[in-house]
């Protein structure tokens, strides 16, 4: 579907896009340019390969055309992705626009070409991260390009979302105080996913009204998808095949029959065991194809990543194991297939991976492979989740407490905080810089806010990735300490602990010793048939309840928790089968942090009820807790790992039994918010993924943790159905028009 623009495009951009066989714009690509061109900010939400990139091209291009001394900055979340905008970016302009002058500017860029992209540079490429850490301390030799910044280009917004999302808003907002002080207010086109909010999301992590784009009017190729559930080992409990195998398989297979492709893993460890074992597959019967696949993921060094995608993008590699680094944007056209390995987290997620094959019209094929988790498996039985659900919500928090102050410390290194700056960072503003002045990190001279003397570059200190800061190091011991990579705080213990395999570009590594006053993770080089996963257990404190309300005889409250966690144990899991080989104590420190959760009790008559049935009431709560944390990520963009759970028999602030669904970021970044407002829906999919489980005691499809710390002990799975079915029974009692609507009675019965 096309549409004409009201003004014509400059010839010279007109002539351009003849040039790349684009005779007409799609609806939303004129709707974008057309909201551009009249100064509002804008966001395109429209789905995979239907053409984003021009949208804001075209803008650019056009405002060039009228001022040569405008200047236009580009953000992506990977740096990938900016080597890839940055080819399209040629393609488009390297006939018409011969004397443009565009870069990247990142952490790889050299540093002898980095002034003169400060001065010439017309549009400059960059991602949040370098954005936050080298371009806005450092605004004054940037302040030509600042006080003529016409646009702000801001891609894949819908990554965008929880901590990595909270951090971004607070740097955004920081860019558009740089511009007012130069006089200048840029406007932001946005390119999305399709999500469910895209309006908010995007005003919530500009700071300014947008308009928003989503009718599509892009052609969509055909595309076979298909649902791979790993073979049921044992029918009894319902154990799978290992979904990393039949990825390694899938992948192998591809290759071999010359399928280029890429095969996803949600995780580093995973991305590579699925290489190695695939390697290992052609080696055996394909050696020469052996060397044409490669992993790929965020954590090796630039120029090895570099020379990854120099191979996939020309073709000398036929596969890649990849994560998300992979996922966005990435233009491969002859790519024909791509392997999920595991639900991504979100639809949005979802078809971004499965997007990467089949761009333009070609015919493409994906896969999904379900993991042994209650999400999956209940993806594998409700695909129409997939295909006919709503999409989810992004969410952030810039106003996050554990976030917020590290950008207002970053801000007044940039220039001195005052009164007015609370219109761009919000309602907590005062409040936080007030306790930042109470620590002595601020003090007020002149009205304003001054940081502290000794204070010394605080964007060094922030990692916009993560909710705290300091990562860990992992060094190769018998190198040298030669740095491999690091690794974020909050996940240190569980990945690099004393006993860890740890993997590295294909590479299998044992971490001997784990330095917590240097934060040094010491590894060796090993090979064991082996890998490890970690073991924590849990505590949760009540800090505030900030909203309650009563659904039958259930109390359901939202407000802020203390959560206290160790890592206890590692276990040693054997490759392909995941047979269980031991598992060894650790002795390391505890982890506390507050954040916001959702909490819920059973009612004292559901506990007799299911006493009386002779079954197990803790074990049925236990069991609850997991296959709800396993489902919520059904109503937010999250990955299972944001969140966290708690379930006792009797909580001592409330002397009732409670379940507890919490945030796993310190200062919740909303999942647990959209969990409360859509409780009695998450209560009812709960109960459908449990009694629709084809296991009798469950299973790790259903009610099995492999992050609980008690050993998935105890666990009721008829226990949980019951009490469930009486939440679900006495919340459609009392609220009798939003359950007719929402449960099915054949669900019930």
């Amino acid at each position: 579907m096309v549409e004409q623009l009201d003004e014509p495009l400059h010839p010279a951009v007109q002539d351009s896009l003849r040039q790349l066989g684009v005779e007409a714009l799609y609806t939303h690509q004129a709707r974008a340019l057309k909201a551009a061109r009249a100064g509002h900010n804008v966001v395109v939400a429209t789905s995979t390969a239907s053409g984003k990139t021009l949208c804001y091209n075209l803008a650019v291009l056009e405002a060039l055309t009228k001022k040569p001394r405008a200047r236009a900055l580009y953000l992506f979340p990977t740096k990938a992705l900016s080597q890839d905008q940055l080819r399209s970016l040629g393609e488009l302009t390297e006939a018409n626009f011969p004397e443009l002058k565009y870069a990247t500017f990142d952490g790889d860029t050299p540093q002898h070409m980095r002034t003169s992209i400060k001065r010439s540079a017309q549009i400059v490429l960059t991602n949040p991260d370098m954005l936050h850490l080298g371009i806005l301390p450092n605004h004054a030799s940037w302040s030509t390009f600042f006080r003529n910044l016409a646009y702000v280009v801001l891609d894949e917004a819908h990554v965008y979302r929880g901590v990595f999302g909270s951090h971004v808003g607070n740097v955004l907002r920081r860019l558009r105080r740089i511009c007012r002080q130069y006089g200048n207010q840029p406007r932001f086109i946005c390119c999305s996913a399709t999500i469910a909010n895209p309006g908010e999301h995007l005003e919530r992590l500009l700071g300014e009204p947008v308009e928003v784009v989503d009718q599509d009017g892009s052609p969509q190729a055909s595309k076979e998808f298909v649902f791979w559930n790993p073979p049921i080992l044992d029918p009894v409990g319902s154990h799978r095949h290992s979904p990393n195998a039949e990825a390694a398989f899938l992948f192998a297979e591809l290759v071999r029959q010359g399928v280029r492709n890429i095969t996803f893993a949600k995780t580093r460890r995973v991305t590579e065991l699925i290489y190695l074992w695939a390697r290992e597959e052609l080696s055996e019967r394909d050696p020469d194809l052996a060397a044409r696949i490669s992993p790929y993921r965020a954590g090796y060094l630039a120029q090895d990543r570099r020379a990854i995608e120099r191979g996939l993008f020309e073709g000398d590699l036929l596969g890649v194991t990849a994560t998300t680094a992979l996922e966005l944007g990435v233009d491969i056209g002859d790519l024909e297939a791509t392997v999920l390995t595991g639900y991504p987290g979100s639809i949005a997620s979802t078809w971004q991976q499965a997007g990467r094959s089949g761009r333009g019209t070609g015919h493409s094929l994906s896969v999904l492979i379900g993991l042994d988790n209650p999400l999956d498996q209940y993806l594998m039985r409700h695909p129409e989740a997939i295909f006919g659900k709503s999409h989810e919500h992004a969410l952030i928090d810039p106003g996050n407490p554990y976030i917020l102050p590290l950008h207002l410390r970053c801000a007044a290194y940039e220039l001195p905080l005052t009164e007015i700056d609370g219109a761009l960072f919000g309602d907590s503003f005062d409040a936080t810089v007030a306790a930042l002045e109470a620590e002595g990190m601020l003090r007020r001279l002149r009205g304003g806010w001054y940081l502290s003397p000794g204070v010394l570059y605080p964007a060094q200190v922030v990692n916009i990735r993560s909710s705290a800061s300091g990562g860990f190091t992992i060094v190769d011991a018998a190198h040298g300490n030669r740095v491999l990579e690091t690794v974020e705080p909050a996940t240190a213990f569980l990945q690099a602990h004393p006993g860890a395999v740890y993997l590295h570009q294909g590479e299998t590594f044992l971490i001997k010793e784990l330095d917590l006053n240097s934060k040094t993770a010491y590894a060796v080089q090993t090979d064991v048939p082996y890998y490890t996963q970690s073991r924590d257990i849990t505590e949760t404190e009540i800090v505030a309840c900030d909203r309650k309300k009563l659904l039958g005889r259930a109390e359901v409250c939202f407000g802020r928790v203390r959560v206290t966690s160790q890592v206890i144990a590692y276990k040693k899991k054997r490759q392909f089968s995941e047979e269980i080989l031991g598992e060894e104590p650790l002795e390391l420190p505890s982890r506390s942090f507050e954040t916001m959760a959702l909490w819920f009790d059973a009612p004292r008559e559901i506990s007799r009820q299911v006493d009386d049935a002779k079954l197990h009431f803790r074990g049925g709560l236990h069991a609850i807790e997991h296959a709800s944390i396993g489902i919520l990520p059904l109503f937010a963009m999250c990955d299972r790992q944001d969140i966290g759970g708690y379930s006792t028999e009797y909580h001592v602030a409330t002397a009732k039994p409670q379940i507890f669904i919490y945030d796993g970021r310190p200062g919740g970044i909303g999942i647990a918010e959209k969990g409360f407002e859509s409780i009695l829906d998450l209560w009812q999919r709960t109960f459908d993924l449990i009694t629709e489980c084809p296991c009798q005691d469950g299973c790790p499809g259903c009610i099995q943790s492999p992050k609980c710390g008690n050993n998935n002990v105890p666990l009721d799975k008829e226990a949980a159905r019951m009490t469930l079915e009486l939440l679900v029974e006495q919340a459609r009692v009392a609220v009798p028009e939003t359950g007719t609507s929402m449960f099915s009675n054949q669900a019930l019965s």
